[in-house]
């Protein structure tokens, strides 16, 4: 890996050097140091002996400098140990993925910080070894400073991204983003066309262009849209700074308004990214938490069923009961000589619907057990409430409890969850039955109405008991999970069925939590019914 990068920084080295002053290099871009400062962050700080190594290549094969050896080691070292400093301090709290903005804000700080730190130290060694004077140390400090500034923040961040890309890389993904790169490339190359007819002045003002495709590539693929399409506008632009032969300083000045360009483009991107990410893990909570919804759901509707076990096994033996009779009978008929071939086929008639209406029991009940995604449908309400009255049953209780329907067969159909209503009229009906029960009444009244509504125009149902009523201290939080008065109660009974009708549009309440007079009541509209 560091032969790697040595290679990558002496050669950009070779690209970039283009001015230099009294025989340093002072073009304000290196590419080269913000390749290996990657490096360093990545892998560690120790990595700075190969900035060291590629400092010491460049100065004799590249710059062919003719310093003495002492001083060639002395900048080298200077640049090795700020910017291994620099890395070594950065790397214990830099996320070196640039996930959040509060990286990307300290790498760029950290680029800021060694810049200055080495452009100090090495204007110091400059001095005491009397190759510049202090104006001159004045005139380069100023681009070496600009260069590793901006070569930290253009190349460090594209090198860490794509590292942590690499292993996603594949043929197919390059091919589909191949012709947006195309296109931006030529809006940069337009861009730099218009710069490069007007003067240098008026091409700080143009330079501003740059702004546009940088933001829109940051704005659509993020952070790593934005280290590419800036990546792409420097090397642009310092191939016509270079065409056009400007000096140092215009050159610098342009690497300014790069710099502003840079830290803009790289904090649009991550903030993007970060707006992204959030919303997947919004997206993912929301789903485990409807996930989370329908086992408690599912968990409510076993402890239904199990409040409801006797009534049920009643409701399923007497039509069976009844159907074994009629068997019974019609054998006896048969064996009979004398016998009615008509009565025989009259009990074995009745003997059929009896049966019938204990499998249809048994079927409506394994459909509302059943857990899995909501099941959107056309449903007659009159209907729904029958059949939910059959899951319920009455006989074969302890108190006598007498329930009525009242619902008219011309109400309009509504567009739901079948499975998931029926769980909301039982939930509300077997706790009218518990509380008549802790009443101790011998007359007990469960009144179920289904009305129609106007303004919205919705279908109101209403579940009224002449139990023991609702305290006022447990009406207040009556809706909130765990919130229960019975023994063995699970506490979510109610909070599933807000939840049920809410997701149905509507909305649950309690209408009065009298002695004798208590009311539950929830509307929902006439519309197809939506699941998010």
């Amino acid at each position: 890996m560091g032969t790697a990068f040595l290679a990558a920084y002496i050669a950009l080295e070779w690209i970039s050097f283009i001015h230099e002053y009294k025989g340093l290099p002072v073009t304000p871009w290196n590419p080269g140091l913000g390749v290996v400062f990657a490096l360093m962050l990545y892998a560690g700080a120790h990595y700075g002996v190969v900035l060291f190594i590629g400092v010491l290549i460049a100065e004799i094969a590249v710059l062919r400098t003719n310093l003495p050896w002492p001083f060639i080691i002395g900048v080298a070292t200077i640049i090795a140990t700020g910017y291994g400093a620099v890395a070594f301090v950065v790397r214990r709290k830099l996320d070196v993925g640039l996930d959040h903005l509060r990286d990307v804000l300290l790498l760029l700080a950290a680029g800021a910080a060694g810049a200055l730190l080495v452009a100090l130290f090495l204007s110091l060694l400059l001095i005491a070894d009397e190759k510049l004077n202090l104006a001159d140390v004045f005139v380069a400090s100023g681009p070496l400073l600009v260069g590793d500034a901006i070569g930290i923040a253009v190349m460090t961040p594209l090198v860490l991204r794509f590292i942590f890309h690499i292993p996603h890389l594949t043929l197919q993904t390059l091919r589909a983003f191949a012709p947006e790169v195309a296109l931006y490339v030529a809006v940069v190359l337009l861009f730099l066309w218009f710069i490069g007819l007007t003067e240098s002045e008026n091409g700080f003002k143009l330079f501003y262009l740059f702004f546009l495709p940088v933001v829109v590539a940051a704005i659509r693929y993020g952070l790593d849209g934005a280290c590419l399409g800036l990546a792409l506008t420097q090397l642009g632009l310092v191939a016509l700074l270079h065409l056009h032969g400007y000096d140092a300083n215009v050159f610098t000045e342009f690497q300014i308004l790069m710099l502003v360009l840079t830290a803009t483009g790289l904090t649009v991107g991550v903030t993007v990214d970060e707006r992204r990410q959030a919303d997947r893990a919004v997206r993912e909570v929301e789903a485990l938490l409807r996930g989370k919804e329908a086992e408690a759901a599912q968990a409510e509707r076993f402890n239904l069923v199990s409040s409801m076990a006797s009534a049920l096994a009643h409701e399923i033996n007497q039509p069976i009961t009844a159907a074994r009779a009629l068997g019974r009978a019609a054998q006896h008929l048969l064996h009979n000589e004398s016998g009615s071939h008509a009565r025989v086929d009259d009990n074995l008639t009745t003997m059929i619907a009896q049966i019938d209406y204990a499998a249809g029991v048994v079927k409506r009940m394994r459909e509302f057990l059943r857990r899995g995604e909501p099941h959107i449908s056309t449903i007659n309400i009159r209907a729904l409430l029958d059949d939910a009255m059959i899951l319920v049953g009455t006989e074969g209780r302890d108190i006598p409890i007498r329930i009525e329907v009242d619902a008219s067969p011309g109400l309009p159909s509504l567009h739901a969850d079948r499975v998931q209503l029926q769980q909301v009229v039982l939930n509300l009906v077997q706790n009218s039955i518990d509380a008549i029960g802790t009443a101790g009444r011998s007359d007990g009244r469960i009144r179920v109405t289904a009305t129609l509504a106007e303004n919205p125009r919705r279908v109101e149902i209403a579940v009224c008991d002449n139990g023991a009523g609702i305290a006022p201290a447990l009406a207040e939080r009556l809706f909130e999970p765990l919130t229960t008065s019975k023994r063995d109660g699970l506490g979510l009974g109610l909070s599933i069925c807000a939840t049920i009708v809410q997701s149905h549009h509507g909305r649950l309440w309690l209408q009065s939590g009298a002695p004798g007079a208590t009311e539950f009541r929830f509307w929902l509209p006439l519309q197809q019914a939506t699941h998010s």
